[in-house]
């Protein structure tokens, strides 16, 4: 709950790109600056490996329900995140980046947070 990975499709919703780690003021003044353009935010569902609500799937709830208030006409559609920092980490690897930026949790989340949404493209 630090750090918010963002990413955003292309306008055909085909390619997800990551955009940044925020924190969750920081992120909801840049929504805040293009709502209009939104029209559904895809957000992680952090259950367990076992495919289990945790008490982080309650933070993220808690979260669901202040963005909702806040932008009640933007939809937002949670989706299993389980996987996707790993995921992160290896791409990191293979782009060649160093052990120490490969650590860099806002970068893992900020990957991670494509990958998720990559994800959602592809199964529409």
């Amino acid at each position: 709950m630090k750090r918010i990975g963002l990413a955003q499709s292309d306008p055909t919703r085909t390619i997800a790109s990551p955009v940044g780690t925020f924190s969750e003021t920081e992120l909801f003044s840049r929504i805040e600056l293009h709502q209009h353009e939104i029209e559904l935010v895809i957000v992680g569902w952090p259950l367990s490996l076992k495919g289990n609500e945790n008490t982080s799937t309650e933070m993220v709830t808690a979260f669901v329900n202040r963005f909702s208030r806040r932008f009640p006409a933007i939809r937002v559609q949670l989706l299993d995140e389980r996987y996707t920092s790993t995921m992160a980490t290896h791409s990191i690897r293979e782009m060649g980046s160093s052990r120490k930026k490969r650590q860099q949790k806002g970068l893992v989340d900020t990957i991670a947070a494509a990958i998720l949404l990559q994800n959602f493209l592809d199964k529409k």
